[in-house]
């Protein structure tokens, strides 16, 4: 059914191309930030909602 619908439309395989592509591209680079992650940023990552001491200061 999908095959039908892109074989209808001009051009349309440079559409999924690109969009493939970016799609690598996009997962690829957070894969690639997170494992240059140091071991003190995923710490304050983790507790970010764990962290209720400024939030508290507003009551």
């Amino acid at each position: 059914m999908f095959k039908q619908f892109i074989s209808g439309v001009e051009g349309m395989d440079q559409y999924l191309i690109f969009s493939m592509i970016v799609f690598l591209v996009f997962f690829a680079g957070v894969l690639i930030y997170v494992v240059r992650m140091t071991k003190e940023e995923i710490d304050i990552l983790s507790n970010i909602p764990l962290n209720d001491k400024e939030t508290d200061s507003h009551e």
